[in-house]
């Protein structure tokens, strides 16, 4: 009996695991975007993708149609979410992607989550890339899939996924997080793109990351970053600007091209802005092959309590699963839920 009770407790718990681990699908109704499915991957150890996502997500299902399923990196045995792990079940969604949100960093994908990745990149699928995006996967030199690493020496993928799909792979921060913000000015020749259609003035919170994009990019906002954390902030008289976001089209199997835009931005406190904000909205219906859709008031409203923590490495809320944030009015995420802030960043805390 005990024997039997012992099984129907680890199969139970199996289940409940899983469960918890199920990607969100926010099914949306009416809008532009009916008809198309955007898969967004949350996964970073640092700028809160996992807040990021689902809040974009949900603006783009409830206010605009799309279908949006959101994928995390999730701890494999208590399905909650984590960003540093390497598990992020649910690739196989990208069958179905129109578009493919990216927001990972270092990670090693086990074969059967990273191979849908890779059949989605070889059939040219449009691809948003925030942050850490540029460094989204550091894979061992003896994997068959090493060629996406960020440091990929080779010549025919050289720097790997985000040097080769967005335009640049990791290069190094360029302004200090917490103590200085950036501003996102318009670049003038590219005002009247329609991913800038309603944006005016972006500004975030997140410190600068140094970018030299491929000569193929087009640059649509410079990054400047600022001595203090308010949009008002004194330029950074010793860093001049530097690209900050772009878009370009890569190339799959069979020479088909892929549209892209990349942000180096996109930290869960960036999001408060309502241009950046805007931005995004307004990017992924680009990627998508939505642009003639964009209008310069497109609805941009956050959809249930958007609860962002101040980033930092390790920061995240613990104990939370994909599931807690499956309906639109669930907040992202409780705020009552446990906040880890390592000794060296307390400082930067909002009294």
């Amino acid at each position: 009996m005990m024997n039997r009770l012992l099984a129907f407790a680890f199969v139970f718990c199996s289940f409940s695991t899983a469960t918890a681990a199920e990607p969100v699908v926010y099914e949306g109704k009416s809008g532009p975007g009916v008809g198309k499915h955007i898969v967004f991957l949350a996964g970073d150890h640092e700028y809160r993708s996992e807040e990021t996502l689902p809040a974009l997500a949900r603006i783009l299902a409830k206010h605009h149609g799309y279908k949006c399923t959101v994928l995390f990196t999730v701890h494999p045995e208590t399905g909650d979410i984590d960003p540093a792990a390497d598990n992020l079940p649910g690739t196989e969604a990208l069958a179905t992607a129109d578009l493919a949100v990216i927001f990972l960093r270092f990670k090693n994908l086990p074969a059967e989550q990273m191979q849908p990745i890779i059949d989605y990149l070889d059939r040219a699928g449009p691809v948003v890339g925030l942050r850490t995006a540029t460094h989204a996967f550091k894979i061992p030199k003896n994997s068959q899939f090493v060629r996406f690493d960020f440091q990929y020496e080779g010549d025919e993928y050289h720097r790997g996924f985000g040097r080769q799909v967005l335009g640049e792979s990791w290069s190094g921060h360029y302004g200090k997080n917490h103590e200085m913000s950036t501003r996102l000015t318009v670049v003038p020749a590219e005002k009247d793109h329609p991913i800038m259609r309603g944006v005016t003035r972006p500004w975030v919170q997140a410190g600068g990351y140094w970018t030299e994009p491929m000569e193929d990019s087009t640059v649509l906002a410079l990054a400047q970053p600022l001595n203090g954390m308010t949009p008002d902030s004194p330029i950074a008289e010793d860093k001049d600007p530097c690209p900050g976001a772009w878009t370009r089209h890569y190339e799959g199997k069979g020479g088909k091209k892929g549209r892209v835009f990349t942000t180096t931005y996109g930290a869960s406190e960036d999001l408060l802005d309502d241009d950046f904000r805007r931005m995004m909205v307004n990017a992924c219906f680009w990627a998508a092959g939505d642009e003639a859709k964009i209008k310069p008031g497109l609805k941009i409203d956050f959809v249930g309590d958007y609860n962002p923590v101040m980033f930092c490495n390790g920061g995240h809320r613990r104990g939370v699963k994909p599931a807690d944030i499956a309906d639109y009015d669930s907040p992202i995420f409780d705020p009552e839920a446990e906040v880890i802030v390592p000794k060296n960043r307390q400082k930067y805390l909002k009294k």
